[in-house]
């Protein structure tokens, strides 16, 4: 236990120098954009991954930069390493319903650190440097090497971490700090269902001639909106007010050419976990559904989309392909995106689902439940990932977390994908605490700070573990 109260004197020790670190890197909107050279997802991304190289060689750690995709810093030698930490630098879009600057992290009195990535994932990030700091500094023995991967393409499609592994070969045990304590061994499949359908132009009023919701695949849009042709906006609130309250959401109406805008508020959260928001684009579709518009092909659209995905139903059930099982659980269904022009729409469903999902049960399913409405579909399943728990490794994750937290470890399965989806015998570990809700991909994301160093002295216990 020495080395262990040593591991937690140092975490002390250098708080507000790991706060400050986090700060610094949450202050870069790191959103995927244009590709440019020296930065193949956007000059965001590229920007954070110079910043955490900086960061890293400071803190006295040899990095190393892998064609502007990925970043890695190394404790010990590369080379027969037994350890790697997989986290990203990327985050999704800020959205809307911030009560700060999603951009200028902030303490605030409740004892959360409040801002985009400080929970997604520059605080798991941040975490694992320094508990890879620690070791170094408190001169623990080390027989093998711990390798700091940092990406940043987590948020869309993960890329680079496959770049990566077409140059370097994974160590023989792999967690990624990007999701909950204490072990997710087993992550859900994909299933990203596109659908579209168009018609030929309209003249009957009213009817809606645009619709936008969501920015990014992954995430369950907060806010959504829709121009409606021949209505008055006062008439529009009217009509849609009391039906938003009943559906758990808000909505503001103003002017526009030729009618009104309606714009729908829910709450947004990660698509891996819609029962925690409150979807504006089947809120916004069910409202508009409700609404006495004309009987013309964009109106049956809209019909026909809240009948195959009708707002609260996240399991798939609309669509026939609810389905669960005891390793992974129940299958989610999120309606991200969707665009609606006056010529036809497109809309994404973001599917989480089980181990016993498959193309006949669940792909085929959905294209044929949304083809019988007259909608074109596209899209792939991607399996899901599972580590059996009777590994030493994931055994030895486990006693960490229980002796830092006092909590009984044990597995579990989740929705979301990581880095790890793809490595054998990879796990997420860490870095939130079971069952604290951090708003991840909404509006206020945030983290307990005392979680943040508890995690960060989970992650060094793990590496003198695993590599001394």
């Amino acid at each position: 236990m020495e080395y262990k109260q040593k591991i937690a004197d140092w975490m002390d020790a250098h708080r507000e120098e790991l706060l400050e670190d986090l700060r610094t890197l949450c202050r870069i909107r790191s959103v995927t954009g244009e590709p440019a050279e020296n930065a193949p997802y956007g000059p965001g991304p590229a920007e954070a991954l110079a910043k955490a190289m900086e960061l890293c060689a400071g803190r006295g750690f040899a990095v190393e930069n892998h064609g502007w995709r990925v970043m890695t810093a190394d404790l010990g030698e590369p080379e027969g390493r037994t350890l790697d930490i997989l986290a990203h630098l990327d985050v999704v879009p800020e959205g809307d319903g911030w009560d700060s600057d999603p951009y200028e992290p902030v303490i605030r009195e409740d004892g959360y650190i409040y801002g985009r990535g400080v929970a997604d994932d520059k605080g798991g990030a941040v975490a694992a440097l320094y508990a890879m700091r620690c070791v170094k500094e408190l001169g623990l023995p080390l027989s093998a090497g711990c390798r700091l991967i940092l990406g940043t393409d987590e948020e869309c499609g993960s890329s680079d971490i496959a770049y990566y592994y077409k140059h370097e070969k994974p160590a023989p045990n792999t967690f990624s700090p990007d999701s909950e304590f204490p072990v997710c061994n087993a992550e859900k499949g994909m299933y990203r269902l596109r659908f579209r359908k168009t018609w030929d132009e309209e003249t009957a009023l009213p009817r809606v001639t645009s619709l936008s919701g969501g920015t990014v695949t992954n995430a369950v849009p907060g806010e959504a909106w829709a121009i409606v042709a021949g209505v008055e906006p006062m008439h529009l609130m009217a009509g849609a007010a009391p039906l938003c309250a009943e559906l758990g959401a808000s909505c503001r109406v103003e002017e526009a050419e030729g009618g009104a805008k309606l714009t729908v508020v829910g709450r947004g959260c990660h698509a891996a976990s819609p029962e925690t928001g409150i979807n504006a684009n089947t809120a916004l579709i069910r409202v508009l559904t409700e609404l006495p518009l004309a009987d013309c092909d964009s109106t049956r659209a809209l019909r026909e989309l809240d009948r195959l995905l009708p707002h609260g139903d996240w399991l798939g059930k609309a669509l026939g392909i609810a389905q669960k099982d005891e390793p992974t659980g129940e299958l989610t269904c999120s309606f991200t995106l969707i665009s609606f022009t006056p010529a036809g729409l497109e809309g994404l469903c973001d599917c989480r689902v089980p181990l016993c999902a498959d193309n006949d049960n669940c792909k085929a399913v959905a294209d044929a439940a949304m083809s019988a409405c007259g909608f074109e579909t596209a899209g792939m399943m991607i399996p899901p990932h599972y580590t059996p728990e009777d590994s030493d490794f994931i055994r030895t994750l486990l006693r960490s977390y229980e002796t830092w937290t006092g909590q009984k470890g044990r597995c579990y399965a989740m929705g979301g994908g990581t880095y790890v989806h793809d490595v054998p015998g990879g796990v997420a570990f860490g870095y939130g605490m079971p069952g604290v809700e951090v708003r991840m991909h909404g509006a206020n994301e945030r983290f307990p700070v005392e979680d943040l160093f508890t995690a960060a002295k989970i992650f060094a216990d793990v590496i003198a573990e695993v590599c001394g």
